[in-house]
Order: structure tokens, then C-alpha cells, then sequence
């Protein structure tokens, strides 16, 4: 049969968190070996969890259920949720919000995307079970209003999915679905709905069935909870259902409009919903009739027939009632389309998890996608025969009791069943993902593989979950950098490896050393500063990297050689690239200078199109005039011509040598004078760095003198640059720029004649470029400047070697230098281990640059959550929503007659921070919004100053003043008015 598949919904993005196992894979394996997942709890474990000794010890009580570890752990910090509203909040709600985030990284949709203007016309639909957790804070007594508002929120359904879309940025319909266990397939309906009809473009689909406390149940005769405590469907011994625990979210999408979406999980081909109504004995009782129905609707939906379906993932409670009467309706209605005998597979996900409510439908439909996607067929859990009242000769239907490898109709495709209490049915058809086309593999290369988080201990356990993915299933590893790049959020705190396959990056990953790390700062991206080298940085080939890995380098560089002419321009080719180039005549001063000019204006033009925009440029002597040239203060070929001058000009005077000295100015200047040598201070790097240059048999005699009293190192130069024995360069370099009419700069950048930085709009004479050559050079001043202008930015140094950047770290200034020498890195390593450094620190380097550009978008480990944990027993109770101990005044009271005992406002207010947000230790910086505060917290604070000073805050003042310091000055000011007017 031909369908039109024009109304198909791929299921792009899946998340889970089950019963009994901690990942999907681990699931999927205990679903295909048919294990039990569900366990008895202990007596102990039953109260650690909340449940009343009473009850527990009732000889009634079944201890059994399928336990979700760590339903109570949260990431708030993550969501921006402070740890009290987060106490507040039903884990339900939260973990929600954690599947929703994973299920999203799973589709390649960054949860909270770089880029404001990204399209986030995603709906969602969410679904939650009944809040016993609302129950177990309401019942050590009432709370007061605002605290109970807030509870509110944070535990009834109405408003999961709202949360949801707000705290991860979605615009498209949010819609809480409650149809009791059928909530979440009906919700998959009605977001297929939405996508067809155009209302979104993306509808994720999530849901939530944890009770609070997580406990057994109390048997009582004839109901539909198991006695014996173990749900087995169709069984001769079954005697009904145990519960579960979990929370699962999928992303749908059409699957016409996929484009670059990873490979889908299944598609979506046909779905219904409708009601009993009163075709039924009561109102919990299920009915043959409306079952048979929605299954005919589904399958008319999906335009195929019964002949065409292998397997049904049964709604399957195990009940002596429920039982009979769903194998009855789905035999009828597949049967009447075309089903032979025996030809459907049925599965019963609640034998091996228990029944998850509100999530167990969207459970059973990713079980479902699992069966169509592999092609096996898995057991059900614990069957042995039959249940008599199943009609078995020439059913359509039949019960596997061992995993099996499909046999059904191809394409592969099955039902999926979910039915509420009260009658709301709900069906979907799903069929096996289409393949995945065909195409070239991008080329092997070096890439650049990130990953980030909100705390450094789950970047750890996310770096190692991807590992063991990598180490697994070996995927193209330009699919892992773009996976990673484009889908996924980027977060504070990053690392970043380079490699050329997943093998490497697996054992990278594990070995942290290996990563550069960062944090972004809280205040966001950044500023960055470039440092332009100077003579002694040259090697021989030192291009080769920088061509091979920072993009757009090449093409400046060529432009900029062509500014010097075919000729010259050979030669420094020749010298650049070819590792075997002598390294003496590279040293050479006429051939040095145009060298390095050549790389250094390339490197930073290169950086500046990646979109890595400089705040302030710092060039060293040479560096300098690549500085200007850079900031625009110099036409390139203006610049090009004086370096070639000043190259030879500079190699025609007499030799000289020079040292590094490991001391401040001065000292190094004390140590000349005592040593009576006629050494010149050349140059000034630091608060403990300088160099001195003159005469190699004065060099000689100053090193033998100062020899143990300070650090001392020979520099690789044939001169003696900016002393004395540079003058006779100068007629030379002065007629040079007598045409050069310097134009203001367009950047800051540094004077190494005055360590100053050398504003946006100014000028300077072209004097000064010559002078700086006889002069020290004050490189040290200009990092103490920049780091004054620009606190927290990040160096750059945008040419060959790290001495610059060596300089800047020890002015404490954080610094990335662009090449990383080695041997065996023709082709660009250390540049790109140097732009993961950059993006690690927040600095807004493009996926494309970083070697994510080119791969598929695929299935990959997302967030590693693991926040702490947050109890009921705990929510509701502590100081935030206790009365103070001082009467509080009535709404609208006057100020207090006494403001002598008035608490201190330093100290009243970090105390009722730590209450209101949950976070001790704060400093007068830290911001209520960024710490997860939000207006009604703000509300819930001042009423708090109010009961503790008497005095009214107006709230927004509060809301500007969102720092701590800010706002406890507010409340000086308060008690400072209260008091003139009592005076």
C-alpha cells in the first residue's frame, strides 16, 4: 500500500528516567531479557522514604513498586531556581524539566540556545500525576500564604507545562493534558494535532508519575493493586497492578520538515483519541467498545490496515477486568483489519516497571519505537500461560514469552495503547524509522570537541559519559564536534579536546588533563586583547599552522605579503612555510622582521573574521608596528615598506647582544651601575622581567657579574636592539615615514615608547616609531594599563610562541597563545587547541571554526544531572516561612516606636538572602536574579524586612537594586527615614 507521508511525525529527541536502571541503554536491555524492575522495599527503606510506620506495618501493605533512585536529586542551579523554591516544587516538576532539557539535546535543540534570535516555536504538552508531595507539606500543618501560593505552583499540573516552556525559552502552545493514565499519549495526539495543523514547528511531549513518598500500596479486596505484589498481564495469576515511578519526554517533529535533525527514533503515522462515555458497567470500568474504536481511528488515521501492524504495546495492568476486555478490543479491531493469527507481538511494560500514570503511556511508546527500530521482539516479564479469559484460538494477538527477532509484516510497525480512568482512550501507530541516506564521510581531520555544564563535577561525569559512548559505538567524529557544537547549550563552565578520531577524544575525555577548561564569566563573553611578537618568536615554517588550522589566516596573508613585493614576497613564503629553511638566515634582521610582520598582521586580521573583535592590541618592538597597522593607524603597505626599512636598517648597525633579567626596572638598573658595564635597560615585560642589551663583551662581563643574584638568559639576537647601537638605523627609518601620514586608530592599541594605551580616534606622530626603536621598550606598562581598562579580558597572542603571553600571565592577565610550538604539528593543532581554550573561556568562536560544521547532527549522552537533594520534610518548613519571634506589624502599620534594637541591616539581610534563595555565604555582588530569585521571592523578602524592621521596601526598588549590597543599602535608607521622621 502507498501511503501519503505527508503527515508522518518523526520522533527526533527521546529522554528517560525509569525504574531499576540509570540510563536508556541500560533499560533497553533489561526490557529485551525481560527483567523485573521493579523491587520490595525494605522496612527501613519504606520509612526513609516517608512512609508512616502505621501503614507500613499494616499486614496489608505490599512493599513493592518500581522505585526511581534519586527522584528527589535536582539541578536547579541549572534552571535558575533557588534551592528553596526548588524545595517547594513536587519532583515531578522538576524532573521535567530535566527530561525536557535532555530530550531536546537528544533532537539537537540547545535548551537554552547562544543566540537570542534562534527559533524556539516549540509547543509542549506536559502531563503529571497527582501531588502527594503538596500532600506531605500540607500535612505538618498549613503554611502561610505566600509560601503556599508558591507551593502551589510549584506541585499542581496546571502549571508544568508554562514552567517548562518559560525556563527553556519555548514560544510555541503549552498546554497541560490530565486524562488520568492516558495523559500522555493523549497529549502525543494532541502535539501531532499541532504539528499538522501548523501551530509549532516542534511539540515536545513530556511527562511525570512519582508518587511522594515512593512506597507499596495498601491492598484492599477487589481492587486493581496486585496482592501478591508483582503486575503480570495476560497471566493466569495475574491479580493486578503495582506502581512505578518516572518521567519521559519526546521531541516530534513533521518528518517532511527534519532537515538537519538527528535520525529518528520512529515516525509517528497515525494517532486517535476518544471516550467510553457510557458504553461501560461504571465510570473506572474500561469498555471493549471504546477500546476497539480508537484502535479502528488510529489505523484509519495512518491509512494502513491490521495485515500491516507486528506488535501492540498493550496498556496491559494485569487486571482480572481490564485485562480480558483490552486483548477482546484490540483482537476485534486489528482482526476485523486484516490481521492473521498470531500475528501480533503483545507487550506489557508495566510487568517490568510498574505503572507509571500520567507517564505510562509515552513509557510503553518509546518501549514501542525500540521493538520497530531493532527488529526484536522481547518477552513478557514473568509470564507463564495464558489468562482462560483470553480468547487465544485464532486471536490476532499473541504473549512472547523470550526475546525473538521480528516476524511480522515490513515495513515494521505497531500499536500503541494507553487508557484512563474514566474513559479518555488513546492510540498510535508507529512505524520503523526510514534509513538513513547515504554520504561521503567528511574528511579525517583535527577537530575541536567541547562540552560544557553549570557545576565543574557534572562537566566530570558528562565528559565521561561521552567517553564510554565514544569508546562504544566509535561515531565519525565530525558528527560528535557538530553534535556538540550546534546541539547542545552552552554553559559556564567548558572543556574542550582536540583529535582526529573518537578513539582519541574518548581517551582525551578521560584524561582531563589533556582539556583545556574554562568558565565563562558571569557577566558574559569576555573582552579580548591580542599580543603581536617580536623579534627572537621567528622559526623557520612557523605559517604552517597557522594556515592549517585558524581559518581565513592564508588569504591574509598572502595579501599582506603582496604588499611587499613578488620578489621579497617569494622569500618570505620560502622562510614561512618550509620547516627546513635555515634558521640563520631567518634570524637575520631583514628577513625577522618582515616574517613575523607578515604572520602577526595575518593571524590577528584572521581572529578579528572569526568574529573575535580585540579590545586593545599590544605589539612588542616589531609587534608594534603590526599593532598600528592593525588598529589602523598605518596603511598596510606604509607598514610593510617601513618594516622592510627597519629590518635592514636595523641589520646594518653595529652587532650587539642582549639578556633577560629576571628583576624589576629598578634593579636591573642598580645592577648596571654596580657592575660598570655601559648596558643599556632595552626593555621593560613586567614586574619582574626586563632585558638589557649592549656590546656582546659587556653582555658577557654584566652576566658574569650578575651571575646567582638574578634570573639571567641569553636572547637569540645578533643585535643590540633599542640601546645606543641602534642610532645609525635611525636617518634611515626617519626618511622612511616622511610620506606617511599616520590615521586615527580604529582600536586601542600600546606605545611601546610610553607603555600607554593609544585611544580609539587619536593619533601619533610618526616620530614616535622611530624613537621606539632607540628607546625601552615598556611592554609591562601597557599589560598594567590594559588590565586596568579592561579587567578580566583575555591576551591572545596572535603569532609564533608564548613569551608574550608568559609576560601577561604574570601580570594576571589570563592568556591563549595562538601557536603552541611542536614538531609534529604541521598541520594546526596547537591553533585549534588554542580556539577550544578560547570558546572554553567564553570568548564567542563559531561551531564552524572549531571543526563543527561539516558532520551530522546524532544521538549522543546529554546533561549528567545531579543536583542535591530536596525532601519534603525539609520544604515549607525553615526560616522563610516561620514568623519571626518579633511581633510583625499589621498591613499598613506605621513605623515602629522603638528603633533602637533594630537588627543591623549587614547582617539582617545576608541571613534573609540565605533564607528566601537558599545560598549562605553571599557577597554584596552577588545578584537575587542570577541566583534563581524571581518577583514573587522579592515580594516573599520584603514582607520579611517588613517583619524584622517594621519598615516597607517598595519593591521596585528592590527589583533595581537585585544585588545584595544595593539592596541592603535600600533598606539603610528605609530605617534612615523611619528615624528622622520619629525624631
Amino acid at each position: 500500500m502507498n501511503r501519503d507521508r505527508a503527515l508522518d511525525i518523526a520522533v527526533t529527541g527521546v529522554a528517560a528516567r525509569l525504574p531499576g536502571v540509570p540510563g536508556l541503554d541500560s533499560w533497553f536491555d533489561a526490557v529485551r531479557t525481560g527483567r523485573l524492575l521493579t523491587r520490595r522495599l525494605t522496612r527501613d527503606e519504606l520509612i526513609e522514604a516517608g512512609v508512616p510506620a502505621e501503614l507500613a506495618d499494616n499486614p496489608d501493605y505490599v512493599p513493592v513498586r518500581g522505585v526511581l533512585d534519586d527522584a528527589d536529586r535536582f539541578d536547579h542551579r541549572l534552571f535558575g531556581i533557588s534551592a528553596r523554591d526548588a524545595e517547594l516544587m513536587d519532583p515531578q516538576h522538576r524532573l521535567m524539566l530535566e527530561v525536557a532539557w535532555s530530550a531536546l539535546e537528544d533532537a539537537g535543540l540547545p535548551p537554552q540556545p547562544e543566540d537570542d534570535r534562534a527559533d524556539r516555536d516549540i509547543a509542549v504538552y506536559a502531563s503529571g500525576s497527582g501531588s502527594g508531595y503538596l500532600r506531605a507539606m500540607l500535612a505538618g500543618g498549613p503554611l502561610d500564604p505566600l509560601t503556599l501560593d508558591q507551593a502551589l505552583h510549584g506541585t499542581e499540573p496546571d502549571f508544568i507545562a508554562s514552567l517548562v516552556a518559560y525556563k527553556l525559552g519555548l514560544t510555541g502552545p503549552a498546554l497541560g493534558v490530565q486524562t488520568a493514565c492516558s495523559s500522555s499519549l493523549v497529549a502525543t495526539h494532541l502535539a501531532v494535532q499541532a504539528l499538522l495543523n501548523g501551530e509549532c514547528r516542534t511539540a515536545l511531549v513530556v511527562a511525570a508519575g512519582i508518587d511522594y513518598p515512593q512506597g507499596g500500596h495498601l491492598h484492599v479486596d477487589g481492587g486493581i493493586q496486585s496482592a501478591a505484589g508483582a503486575c503480570r498481564p495476560f497471566d493466569a495469576e495475574s491479580d493486578g497492578v503495582v506502581a512505578g515511578s518516572g518521567a519521559v519526554a519526546v521531541v516530534l517533529r513533521r518528518l517532511a520538515d527534519l532537515g538537519d535533525a538527528p535520525q529518528p527514533y520512529g515516525v509517528l503515522i497515525g494517532t486517535a483519541v476518544n471516550n467510553d462515555g457510557d458504553a461501560k458497567a461504571g465510570y473506572y470500568a474500561p469498555s471493549i467498545v471504546g477500546q476497539e474504536a480508537v484502535i479502528n481511528a488510529a489505523l484509519d488515521a495512518a491509512d494502513v490496515d491490521g495485515s500491516s501492524i507486528g506488535y501492540l504495546e498493550a496498556h496491559a495492568t494485569g487486571t482480572r477486568i481490564g485485562d480480558p476486555i483490552e486483548w477482546t478490543a484490540a483482537n476485534a479491531a486489528l482482526t476485523a483489519a486484516g490481521a492473521g493469527p498470531g500475528q501480533v507481538a503483545v507487550g506489557a511494560l508495566k510487568g517490568s516497571i510498574g505503572h507509571l500514570d500520567a507517564a505510562s503511556g509515552l513509557a510503553g511508546l518509546v518501549k514501542a519505537m525500540w521493538v520497530v527500530r531493532t527488529g526484536l521482539v522481547p518477552p513478557v516479564p514473568g509470564f507463564t500461560r495464558l489468562n482462560p479469559l483470553l480468547e487465544d484460538a485464532g486471536s490476532a494477538l499473541r504473549v512472547p514469552v523470550s526475546a525473538q527477532p521480528w516476524t511480522g509484516p515490513l515495513p515494521r510497525r505497531a500499536g500503541v495503547s494507553s487508557f484512563g480512568i474514566g474513559g479518555t482512550n488513546a492510540h498510535v501507530i508507529v512505524e520503523e524509522p526510514p534509513e538513513e541516506p547515504v554520504r561521503p564521510a567528511p574528511p579525517a581531520r583535527d577537530r575541536v570537541v567541547v562540552l560544557s555544564a553549570a557545576e565543574p563535577e557534572t562537566l566530570d561525569r558528562t565528559a565521561e559519559r561521552l567517553a564510554d559512548q565514544l569508546d562504544r559505538e566509535r561515531p565519525d567524529l565530525a558528527d560528535v564536534a557538530t553534535t556538540l557544537l550546534a546541539g547542545r547549550a552552552h554553559l559556564a563552565e567548558r572543556l574542550s579536546v582536540v583529535g582526529r578520531d573518537s578513539a582519541e577524544v574518548a581517551g582525551l575525555l578521560r584524561r582531563r588533563s589533556a582539556a583545556a577548561r574554562g568558565r565563562v564569566p558571569a557577566t558574559g563573553a569576555p573582552e579580548v586583547a591580542f599580543l603581536l611578537p617580536g623579534q627572537g618568536a621567528q622559526r623557520p615554517g612557523m605559517a604552517a599552522p597557522f594556515a592549517a588550522g585558524l581559518p581565513g589566516f592564508a588569504a591574509e596573508l598572502d595579501a599582506c605579503l603582496g604588499a611587499f613585493g613578488p620578489e621579497e614576497a617569494g622569500r618570505l613564503h620560502e622562510a614561512l612555510f618550509d620547516p627546513a629553511f635555515p634558521a640563520d638566515r631567518l634570524a637575520a634582521t631583514e628577513l625577522a622582521q618582515p616574517a613575523l610582520f607578515a604572520v602577526g598582521y595575518a593571524a590577528g586580521r584572521a581572529l578579528t573574521g572569526l568574529g573575535v573583535t580585540p579590545c586593545a592590541l599590544l605589539g612588542h618592538s616589531l609587534g608594534e608596528i603590526v599593532a598600528a597597522c592593525l588598529a589602523g593607524t598605518l596603511d598596510l603597505g606604509d607598514a610593510a615598506r617601513f618594516v622592510t626599512v627597519r629590518g635592514r636598517a636595523m641589520q646594518a648597525c653595529p652587532p650587539g647582544a642582549m639578556l633577560a633579567v629576571g628583576c624589576d626596572a629598578a634593579t636591573a638598573r642598580e645592577l648596571i651601575a654596580e657592575s660598570g658595564t655601559g648596558l643599556e635597560l632595552a626593555g621593560i615585560n613586567g614586574p619582574v622581567a626586563c632585558t638589557v642589551s649592549g656590546t656582546e663583551p659587556e653582555v658577557d662581563r654584566f652576566r658574569r657579574f650578575a651571575d646567582g643574584r638574578v634570573f639571567l638568559r641569553r636572547l637569540r639576537t645578533s643585535h643590540a636592539f633599542h640601546s645606543m647601537l641602534m642610532e645609525p638605523a635611525l636617518p634611515a627609518l626617519t626618511d622612511a615615514l616622511g610620506t606617511v601620514r599616520p590615521r586615527p586608530a580604529t582600536t586601542p592599541w600600546a606605545s611601546n615608547l610610553t607603555g600607554e594605551l593609544v585611544a580609539a580616534g587619536d593619533t601619533v606622530t610618526t616620530r614616535s616609531f622611530v624613537e621606539q626603536v632607540r628607546n625601552p621598550v615598556r611592554f609591562g606598562d601597557a599589560l598594567t594599563a590594559l588590565a586596568a581598562r579592561h579587567p578580566g579580558c583575555v591576551v591572545v597572542e596572535a603569532g609564533p610562541g608564548r613569551t608574550l603571553s608568559s609576560q601577561a600571565e604574570a601580570a594576571g592577565l589570563t592568556a591563549v597563545p595562538l601557536d603552541l610550538p611542536d614538531a609534529g604539528d604541521p598541520a594546526g593543532r596547537g591553533v585549534l587547541t588554542a580556539l577550544g581554550r578560547l570558546w572554553t573561556l567564553g570568548v564567542p568562536v563559531p561551531a564552524e571554526h572549531l571543526g563543527g560544521h561539516d558532520g551530522r547532527l546524532i544521538h549522543l549522552p546529554g546533561y549528567a544531572f545531579s543536583g542535591p537533594r530536596l525532601r519534603a520534610s525539609e520544604a515549607g518548613r525553615g526560616p522563610a516561612v516561620t514568623t519571626s519571634t518579633a511581633a510583625a506589624p499589621a498591613a499598613g502599620a506605621g513605623p515602629a516606636a522603638d528603633t533602637a534594637g533594630d537588627p543591623d541591616p549587614d547582617v539582617l539581610m545576608p541571613k534573609l538572602w540565605a533564607e528566601v534563595l537558599g545560598r549562605p555565604d553571599l557577597d554584596d555582588d552577588a545578584d537575587f536574579f542570577a541566583l534563581g530569585g524571581d518577583s514573587l521571592l522579592i515580594t516573599q523578602l520584603a514582607r520579611r524586612i517588613q517583619e524584622e524592621l517594621g519598615v516597607r521596601v517598595p519593591l521596585r526598588d528592590m527589583l533595581a537594586g537585585r544585588t545584595l549590597g544595593r539592596q541592603t543599602a535600600l533598606v539603610h535608607d528605609a530605617l534612615g527615614r523611619r528615624r528622622a521622621t520619629t525624631d
